[in-house]
């Protein structure tokens, strides 16, 4: 069951499993919680930690306002994630990042390195949304072309939408039946049928809009905490290159390459990415 806590003075949609005195372990969303399997948390929570698992703001259960025209930065989100480990009288945490949350995950690792005690990036790159730097691999494009080419979807219709997601998926590399249910639970979440607020739970399009200045890649070597870094060979979104980049440059990083995976975390791959993420302690 999902619940709300106020942190930096934002309303945070959470989902909590396992023990309350237990060490915690933060999964930033990306942009909604259910970014991260439930099988996932309740693996995480069976090896002895407290998972929580938050919307990012504009999404879910969080604070929604104008996903069109965001009101703050990817530092703003940075910070959502140290008052909420705080608020939750678990810091320091171990901070999971997954797709964009994992730019979160970063940014908040170097703003607040007193709030965590362990990183991990999940799928996602060292740079903001726009072109990547010229080192690292771009999107796909001809994935991309076929992405952006499907019509959008009655999102007032609930199967409509799953279905434009699950069509989505496939075309990422990633299982269009786990998508199709994954954006149906998304969907009973969103707040209204505005596009809008329903691209921003579905396709995290507000991220795009948001100020993500200063960069921040080139202060990877400040992080000082375990750091895994897991990215799936057959993502075709974040190619697997960034996520060898951030392991790079992140000292004493462990790089997981999930051969099977595109950008989710497959099912097949739950009990190796469960055993890396708790052995980082």
């Amino acid at each position: 069951m999902t619940r709300i806590i106020k942190a930096n003075d934002i309303a945070l949609g959470i989902e909590s499993f396992g023990a309350e005195d237990a060490p915690l372990v933060l999964l930033v969303g990306g942009t909604t919680m259910l970014s991260w399997p439930d099988a996932l948390c309740a693996r995480l929570a069976a090896g002895g930690r407290r998972v929580v698992r938050y919307d990012l703001r504009d999404s879910g259960e969080s604070t929604t306002t104008d996903p069109d025209a965001p009101a703050y930065t990817l530092r703003d989100l940075a910070a959502d994630a140290a008052a909420l480990a705080d608020a939750l009288g678990g810091a320091p945490a171990h901070l999971a990042g997954i797709g964009v949350g994992g730019m979160v995950a970063q940014v908040a690792a170097l703003d607040h390195p007193d709030a965590f005690s362990a990183l991990t990036l999940v799928g996602t790159r060292a740079v903001a949304p726009g072109p990547p730097d010229d080192d690292l691999p771009d999107h796909d494009q001809a994935t991309m072309s076929k992405l952006f080419a499907q019509p959008m979807p009655d999102w007032a219709d609930r199967a409509a939408v799953a279905e434009f997601t699950a069509a989505g998926a496939e075309l990422l590399g990633d299982d269009p039946v786990a998508a199709r249910a994954t954006a149906a639970r998304v969907w009973d979440r969103t707040p209204g049928t505005a596009p809008a607020v329903q691209m921003a739970n579905q396709m995290g399009m507000v991220f795009s809009r948001l100020d993500c200045t200063p960069r921040w890649r080139e202060r990877l070597p400040e992080i000082d905490v375990p750091t895994l870094v897991v990215h799936g060979r057959r993502n075709r979104f974040f190619p697997v290159g960034n996520g060898e980049a951030i392991a790079r440059e992140i000292p004493g990083a462990r790089l997981l390459v999930l051969e099977e995976a595109a950008t989710t975390i497959p099912d097949g791959a739950i009990g190796e990415v469960t055993e890396a993420m708790l052995a980082l302690g």
